[in-house]
């Protein structure tokens, strides 16, 4: 029992050593060297513990080398843009002036369901408000709202701003969700009658069309 605790604590600390020289964010801010080094390293931390009949270099050298080749990693990156869009990768812009980039949606297998979950969680809910959204290395999102449409810009004007509701996605990538469409108190006729407004002859070749409360749509075909 004292052997398991003691090559338990020495384990941990060499983990915890290992972790807090590589300058590690928060799980979720991790980019992708960083989330490898992460799991092999808990993966050979656990050898030794695992293990009592294997030496503690077992686990220790692992551990040692992937830290520095992290360290490695980090240091050339930061010499070279090239090596660092290689190994770590380059934002992808989703949204450029309030319009979906499909082609990028598509290369990052996002729907338009899970960009309007992780918008909403910030906030947003008009994609027609957003000048950019930007899906970063490390797996966030960042939503960066036209100037007219910052809060802070609201507020210290003091103006105020009608309510628009939620955005309900009606058509989303060619498919019709009716079930959305009478929640909204519409039917098939306004909608075909706002699609031929728009010179398009039937929602298939509609990428996402959302409409508020206010009956402000948002429209996009696909490209």
């Amino acid at each position: 029992m004292l052997v398991l605790i003691y090559r338990t604590t020495i384990m941990f600390l060499t983990v915890l050593v290992t972790m807090r020289l590589l300058g590690k964010r928060q799980l979720g801010q991790l980019e992708l060297s960083e989330l490898v080094v992460a799991i092999m390293v808990s993966e050979f931390a656990v050898i030794p513990v695992a293990n009592p009949e294997r030496s503690l270099l077992d686990g220790i050298l692992p551990v040692t080398v992937l830290l520095v080749c992290e360290l490695g990693i980090a240091f050339f990156c930061m010499k070279s843009v090239r090596l660092r869009s290689f190994i770590i990768g380059k934002p992808s812009i989703l949204l450029h002036n309030g319009q979906i980039m499909q082609r990028e949606m598509r290369k990052n297998r996002l729907t338009v369901t899970e960009l309007s979950e992780k918008l909403r969680i910030q906030g947003h809910t008009d994609f027609s408000t957003l000048k950019y959204v930007v899906l970063e290395v490390n797996g966030t999102m960042s939503a960066i709202p036209y100037a007219a449409h910052s809060p802070a810009t609201h507020a210290a004007h003091q103006l105020s701003e009608d309510d628009k509701g939620l955005p309900v996605l009606v058509i989303n990538d060619g498919r019709l969700l009716e079930k959305n469409l009478h929640l909204l108190g519409l039917d098939q006729r306004w909608l075909e009658k706002e699609l031929k407004r728009r010179g398009v002859p039937n929602y298939e070749q509609v990428f996402i069309l959302t409409v508020d409360e206010k009956r402000n749509i948002y429209f996009a075909t696909k490209t």
